[in-house]
């Protein structure tokens, strides 16, 4: 048995932090890692998505030089041996980072191997038995393969498999309208794909607003991306040109093929095969370990950081995750998952920056809501750029005056959204920012503007 002061079980975002902190701290830690280390956003998932999300772009804008006084002789074309060469050295430099610098910590050994409990104090990995006081699960989650009739008879990729290929899909088809398929849908559009977007919903993003949602639908189309809603009853059959997908089981002939299908129906996390229970570590019904709001498991001396614990799938939420762990051991500031706010992004473009509460949200919070809401077509740096898609929409408490949520949907939308959530945070009344100077020409300009117009949320329920 060897002894060391704590142990880390994955190397997402909030792992080499957390052992980064331990060894200042003058800890010994062993960190475990079965995979890559950085987890799935350094390596399968944000930096080689947003990599090929920027090389999309950038061929989008180029076919539009017409619009901006330009011309290129000839077609423009993609070179996916050279889009893909620049997506694995951005992340391979990323992953290479975060391995030597775990590498060279002091008292921190990185160990190549799935670790598994054989009690509460014990891991095996490698054929070694480890031992720490204190252990931290930092597992993430994987691609979601539900059973559908089918999928045993034809190779389904998983986002992770998609970025794999070398070759660009003639026809792609995604089977799921959440983020990865929004995003994933959109850049192989642009590279030249065809591309269907199966949801069995009645709208893409089911749980965002209605009017995000058709927003985006819009965008999509005019992209030439057939988006098919309504497919309630999905299954799959081999064809000769390709994966034939069943959208109806009423109406036998609704279905379409592709060269390539992608399933994008959601994650799972990676606790299956931990071993929690020779360590007595609760999980839910979904596979998520239990946490309270200091992220400590049921079994006292363990903790479950990043998407693992259910209570964020994001990076930005795991790296917080290891800030609020670290606050509470060491710095002596009982910090809380319930204490943020929530937020995140959808990198289509143009941007979708999500922060707090949706409308749905704030009707059945009881509160008497306002909101505002200017459409990108009324700022002046997006009609500058020739990107007016969108709007800016923020829900107020009409008693209190805090911001209670929003979306900003458009040019920079991802980036402008910190200023509202800035706000929040503070506590501040949302005239903290409707009277503020903000710099003209930018999208930020009209997030004030926007606040000085205030209309109480409408039911969407009521009759007219």
């Amino acid at each position: 048995m060897e002894q060391f002061d704590a142990i880390v079980i994955g190397t997402g975002q909030a792992g080499p932090s957390l052992a980064a902190r331990l060894s200042a701290e003058g800890r010994s830690v062993a960190v475990l890692e079965r995979d890559r280390v950085g987890g799935s956003c350094v390596n399968y998932g944000c930096t080689p998505t947003k990599a090929l999300v920027a090389s999309a772009r950038a061929l989008h804008v180029a076919r539009r030089g017409d619009e901006f006084g330009f011309r290129l002789d000839g077609e423009v074309q993609v070179d996916m041996a050279r889009v893909k060469e620049r997506m694995r050295k951005i992340a391979g430099d990323s992953n290479r980072g975060v391995t030597g610098w775990l590498e060279g910590l002091d008292g921190v050994e990185l160990i190549r191997g799935h670790g598994r409990f054989e009690g509460p104090r014990e891991v095996r990995v490698a054929g070694r038995r480890l031992t720490a006081e204190s252990i931290f699960l930092n597992v993430g989650t994987r691609a979601r393969r539900p059973e559908m009739p089918g999928t045993d008879q034809v190779e389904l990729l998983t986002s992770r498999g998609l970025l794999e290929l070398d070759e660009l899909p003639e026809h792609l088809v995604i089977v799921g309208g959440g983020y990865i398929g929004l995003e994933l849908g959109q850049i192989h559009r642009r590279f030249g794909s065809r591309v269907t977007l199966v949801e069995r919903g009645p709208r893409l993003l089911g749980r965002e607003d209605p009017d995000v949602c058709e927003a985006i639908g819009e965008v999509f189309r005019r992209e030439g991306i057939d988006v098919r809603l309504d497919s309630d009853c999905i299954g799959f059959e081999p064809v000769a040109d390709g994966i034939a997908v069943r959208l109806s089981c009423a109406e036998k002939s609704r279905r379409v093929v592709g060269s390539h299908v992608l399933l994008a129906v959601g994650r799972i996390p990676n606790t299956d095969e931990l071993g929690l229970e020779a360590a007595g570590v609760e999980t839910d019904e979904r596979g998520f370990v239990r946490v309270d709001d200091q992220l400590r498991a049921s079994t006292p001396g363990i903790w479950a950081l990043g998407d693992c614990n259910g209570h964020g799938a994001f990076t930005h939420t795991a790296y917080n995750d290891y800030e609020i762990v670290a606050a509470n051991l060491f710095d002596d500031d009982p910090r809380r998952v319930s204490d943020r706010i929530s937020c995140y992004g959808l990198f289509v473009d143009p941007p979708l920056g999500r922060f707090g509460m949706t409308e749905a949200e704030a009707r059945n919070s009881g509160r008497r809501v306002l909101v505002g809401k200017r459409p990108m077509t009324k700022v002046s740096r997006a009609k500058e750029f020739g990107e007016t898609d969108g709007f800016i929409k923020v829900l107020v408490d009409a008693d209190t005056e805090e911001i209670l949520g929003g979306a900003i949907l458009g040019l920079s939308g991802d980036e402008v959204v910190h200023s509202l959530l800035d706000v929040m945070a503070a506590g501040a009344p949302y005239t903290a920012i409707s009277r503020t100077v903000h710099i003209h020409p930018t999208v930020a300009e009209l997030v004030p503007t926007t606040l000085q117009d205030l209309q109480p949320l409408a039911d969407p329920d009521a009759s007219e």
